[in-house]
C-alpha cells in the first residue's frame, strides 16, 4: 500500500508506545461533540471509546466526548462516522435576538480571532423562540464584529468558504451552545471523491453501513453496484485499518491559534503505524463503464487501487468467483433519481441471490421499501437510517452453502 507501508508493532510494542505517547502529549482535557447520522450514534461512541475518549456520552445524531488537543486531532483524523468535531466555548440562556447578541458579545474573542482573519458562522435551531437559522448567524455575526470594531477600531471579514475561524451555533429550545468548529467542511469529504455519478453516496454513510453489516475485512468482499467506488473504497479502509480522513488536505483547527503542527503530525504517523494488511479481495461491478472510470479514478486517489477490483459487468449476469464467505454490501438505484423497472429489478436481485451466491451475507440499502417485497427473500434485521433525507432500510440475506441455502431460501420465500 503506496504511501501507508509500516511494520506493524507487536502487541508489547504497542502498548509501549502508546503510553509513552500518551504520557507526553497529555494535555488538559476538555469537552468536544462529534456530529453523525441518524442511526449511528452507537458505531461513533464505539469508535471514540477505541481512541480513547473520556466521559462518552450519546444523544440524538451526536456523541458527547472529552480529550485534549491532540485528541481532537485524533478524533478528526481517525472517525469514519463523524460529520464534525466541535468544541463547545460557551453556553447560555436566549429566549430573543437582544439575549442572543449579548451572550455572544461578552465572549473574549479575541482569544480565538485577530481582526485580521475572517470567520464565518453556521446555526441550527430547535427551539420554540426562534425558527430562522440564517437570522440566527446573522445576529451572531453582528456580535463578534461589533465587539472587534469597539475595542480594535476594525472588525474580522467574513468567508463563508475558506474561514480562519468557523463559529457554531446551536440552540435548543433556550439553551444556545456556542462551539468552535474544529474540521470545517464536513468529515464526509474525506478527499479522495474527485468523479462521482448521479447518485452518489455519502462516505460517513458508506463506513457507518459497513460497520453496521459487521464488516472487519476477514472475509473476500464485493459491491456489485459500485457506480464510483465509495463503499470499495471505505471497505479497504477498514479492511487496512486506514485512518478515515488521511487524504484530506485541511481541517479548520489548522487555523487556530493554538495549533501544534508537530503534535498532528505524530498523532497522524501513530495512527499511520496502526494500518495492518488485508489478504482477501474486495471488487466492484457496475453496468455503466462510465461509473467503472470514475471509481477507478477515486480508488487510484486513495490510493488502495492495490486491494479494489472494478469491473464492467452485469451483476444479474454474475456469479461467485471464489471458494468461502463472501461480504457483500450494495446501494441500488431506488428508482428516485436513477429511473428503474422496480418490480423486475428487485426481483433480478433476489434471484441472483439465490442462484449464484452461496455462503454469502448480502446487505443492502434502500430507500424504496415497497421494492423489497419483490426481493423475495426475508430480511434480517431491517434497520432505519437516512439516506440524505430519504428514509431507508439497510437488509441482510443470508444466502447458504448447498441443501441448507436451498431449504432455507425456500422457507424464507414471500
Amino acid at each position: 500500500m503506496a504511501g501507508f507501508i509500516f511494520r506493524p508493532l507487536r502487541a508489547v510494542e504497542r502498548k509501549t508506545a502508546n503510553f509513552a505517547f500518551n504520557l507526553y502529549y497529555m494535555g488538559q482535557n476538555f469537552k468536544m461533540v462529534a456530529k453523525t447520522l441518524f442511526g449511528f450514534e452507537e458505531l461513533l461512541a464505539k469508535e471514540l471509546q477505541q481512541l480513547g475518549a473520556l466521559h462518552i456520552r450519546k444523544g440524538m445524531r451526536m456523541v458527547s466526548f472529552e480529550g485534549d488537543n491532540g485528541f481532537m486531532y485524533k478524533a478528526n483524523l481517525a472517525c469514519r462516522t463523524a460529520i464534525k468535531i466541535l468544541k463547545p466555548i460557551h453556553t447560555f440562556q436566549v429566549k430573543n435576538e437582544e439575549d442572543l447578541y449579548q451572550g455572544i458579545y461578552k465572549i473574549d474573542w479575541s482569544q480565538y480571532l485577530s481582526e485580521t482573519q475572517t470567520f464565518a458562522i453556521d446555526a441550527t435551531i430547535f427551539s420554540d423562540y426562534f425558527n430562522h437559522s440564517k437570522y440566527i448567524a446573522l445576529k451572531t455575526k453582528d456580535a463578534i464584529a461589533d465587539q472587534f470594531r469597539n475595542l480594535k477600531g476594525v472588525r474580522p471579514s467574513v468567508d463563508i468558504d475558506s474561514p480562519d475561524l468557523r463559529v457554531n451555533i446551536h440552540i435548543n429550545q433556550s439553551e444556545c451552545t456556542v462551539s468552535l468548529d474544529s474540521s470545517g467542511a464536513s468529515l464526509h469529504l474525506r478527499g479522495y471523491k474527485t468523479d462521482t455519478n448521479i447518485a452518489p453516496i455519502n462516505e460517513v454513510l458508506a463506513a457507518g453501513l459497513l460497520l453496521l453489516s459487521g464488516w472487519d475485512g476477514q472475509c473476500n468482499f464485493l459491491d456489485p453496484m459500485c457506480g464510483s467506488g465509495t463503499i470499495l473504497i471505505e471497505a479497504a479502509m477498514i479492511a487496512c485499518n486506514i485512518p478515515a480522513n488521511i487524504n484530506r488536505t485541511e481541517f479548520a483547527c489548522e487555523r487556530w491559534a493554538d495549533y501544534d503542527n508537530a503534535l498532528f503530525e505524530t498523532i497522524r504517523e501513530n495512527l499511520l503505524k496502526k494500518t495492518r494488511e488485508f489478504h482477501f479481495k474486495i471488487k466492484g461491478y457496475d453496468i455503466d463503464f462510465t461509473a467503472i472510470k470514475k471509481a477507478k479514478i477515486n480508488i487510484n486517489n486513495a490510493d488502495l487501487d492495490e486491494y479494489i477490483d472494478v469491473i464492467h459487468e452485469d451483476f444479474f449476469d454474475s456469479k461467485k468467483e471464489n471458494e468461502g464467505k463472501l461480504h457483500i454490501l450494495f446501494n441500488p438505484p431506488y428508482d428516485e433519481r436513477i429511473s428503474i423497472r422496480t418490480e423486475e429489478f428487485y426481483s433480478d436481485i433476489g434471484n441472483t441471490l439465490k442462484r449464484n451466491y452461496p455462503d454469502t451475507n448480502a446487505w443492502m440499502i434502500t430507500a424504496n421499501l415497497e421494492a423489497l417485497k419483490y426481493v423475495g427473500l426475508k430480511p434480517l434485521p431491517k434497520i432505519k437510517i437516512y439516506n440524505g433525507n430519504l428514509e431507508a432500510r439497510l437488509v441482510r440475506y443470508e444466502m447458504y452453502e448447498g441443501s441448507r441455502k436451498s431449504s432455507t431460501a425456500e422457507r424464507n420465500d414471500l
